[in-house]
């Protein structure tokens, strides 16, 4: 991928130069579109077929929708759009998970019926750019948004090489207006406060989330060998990867974006800070969360319904939210157990009365029990085979003191200042300190920031997390 290595520096700094030197809004969206396919080419130039007939496909059924006012033809052109784009991610992402899943069934039946896999690569970014184009034809299907009128700017919402291989989700409706906008540097711009999420990004991926994926790599590994404290430690490492990892690369998205004058939705809002799982997913992969809440969880019913529906709505999507990460039975497994966090916590809100006891204890305890439901969870989401998984959550529920091997005590304190530092930037003690310095002092000071990080980076690339989804 571009970004190892410092090519995506020379990548962003070619494609920012000539877009602001270009005039004129078309052709400064032809050369984005370009950079978009030359960014996802470099990882494999042969899945840019596949992205190309998914945009031609969705751009169809857009201009189709608008065009009639037929329902039965608009809802034909909106299940086409939607079997391709569910069968693309079905053959690439999760036809070989069902196959082997069938396969151990019938084996388990007495049934032994031959294994029929296909050899197949998962194209990066697929679930997000199929979420994306689905977006698009679903909305314009309901109404919300008028179909793009030329292929060519259809093709960079779906492509824009910012956020195409991790995200954030970009809805069409959020996107696409502003392919249609004027664009000034100096207006459009904000480059000190690009600079500084860029940074912040960089911090969280290659300083956090890489030398903390060390210690969680190495006990993840084999957690029976380890001490209680250190599966604790590493689990405490994981979280600081997972979230390091993904909102880091968000970050830069989002950053690298506005460097070119376009905004991108947030996608993470301090979900740590959670007081319960149904907040810390109102918080996390915010692009996605509010994608299965108005595309799945609304359309089911939501919460307007009766009881057992409702629990029904919360199962559907947060199971299938889980098999969005991944195609296993641990994902399944993840969004099955959320599920059940998210139900019991509404209960709970509607059972407990206000001014009491467990009132008072839900209080001041929340954020303790989120974090520890929260640990529970990664637990599942990391795990390396299912004997692993147990091994760990025996020392998790403290059943099992683990092995004798041990890591350093101070990744604890590693964890514990990670948290303090993020706290700090939760109540936005740091962002009023960049806001006030002058133009030289702050490129004197982002420049000192540079320096300081760089030597806290580990050698060797890990790729981001959320690449695989």
């Amino acid at each position: 991928m571009l970004f190892i290595e410092g090519r995506f520096f020379v990548f962003f700094l070619i494609v920012f130069t000539v877009h602001w030197w270009l005039r004129g809004m078309r052709v400064r969206k032809n050369w984005l579109l370009l950079c978009s396919y030359v960014f996802y080419g470099a990882w494999n130039w042969k899945f840019l077929s596949l992205i190309l007939i998914s945009t031609l496909i969705d751009f169809t059924a857009g201009r189709r929708l608008q065009e009639t006012d037929d329902p039965s033809r608009r809802k034909r052109w909106l299940i086409t759009s939607m079997v391709a784009n569910l069968g693309f991610l079905g053959i690439f992402k999760y036809y070989n998970f069902f196959a082997e899943s069938a396969h151990e069934f019938l084996g388990w039946l007495g049934l032994h019926p031959s294994a029929f896999t296909l050899e197949i690569v998962l194209p990066v970014g697929i679930s997000f750019y199929t979420f994306q184009t689905m977006s698009y034809t679903i909305d314009v299907y309901r109404r919300k948004l008028r179909a793009v009128d030329r292929f060519w700017d259809f093709a960079l919402f779906v492509a824009f090489f910012p956020q195409l291989v991790a995200g954030p989700i970009v809805r069409a409706v959020d996107f696409i207006p502003q392919l249609y906008e004027k664009r000034k540097f100096k207006r459009h711009v904000d480059v000190r406060a690009c600079l500084i999420l860029f940074l912040v990004g960089y911090i969280k991926k290659a300083c956090l989330a890489d030398n903390a994926a060390q210690v969680a790599d190495e006990v993840f590994a084999n957690p029976a060998a380890y001490s209680t404290l250190s599966n604790w430690i590493a689990l405490a490492m994981y979280h600081i990867q997972v979230y390091g990892d993904f909102a880091g690369y968000s970050d830069m998205a989002i950053a690298t974006a506005g460097l070119l004058g376009y905004r991108l939705t947030d996608n993470f809002d301090f979900p740590y800070f959670s007081p319960s799982i149904g907040e810390f997913w109102r918080r996390w992969h915010i692009s996605l969360g509010t994608w299965l809440k108005d595309y799945l969880y609304v359309p089911l019913g939501g919460s307007w319904c009766s009881w057992p529906r409702r629990i029904r709505n919360i199962y559907v999507t947060m199971v299938l939210c889980g098999l969005w990460h991944g195609a296993g039975w641990k994902f399944v497994t993840f969004g099955a157990l959320h599920a059940t966090y998210v139900a019991v916590n509404r209960y709970w809100k509607h059972a407990v009365p206000p001014g009491g006891f467990m009132a008072l204890l839900t209080k001041y305890g929340a954020h303790i029990l989120t974090t520890y439901c929260l640990f529970f969870g990664w637990t599942i989401f990391r795990s390396e085979g299912f004997d692993k998984t147990l091994d760990m959550m025996r020392i998790f529920f403290f059943v099992d003191r683990g092995g004798t091997q041990a890591v350093s005590s101070l990744w604890g304190l590693f964890f514990i200042v990670c948290a303090l530092v993020h706290w700090g930037c939760y109540k936005g003690y740091f962002r009023a300190l960049w806001a006030r310095l002058p133009a030289d002092a702050f490129a004197l000071v982002y420049g000192i920031s540079w320096a300081l990080v760089l030597p806290w980076v580990p050698t060797g690339y890990r790729a981001f997390i959320y690449f695989q989804f």
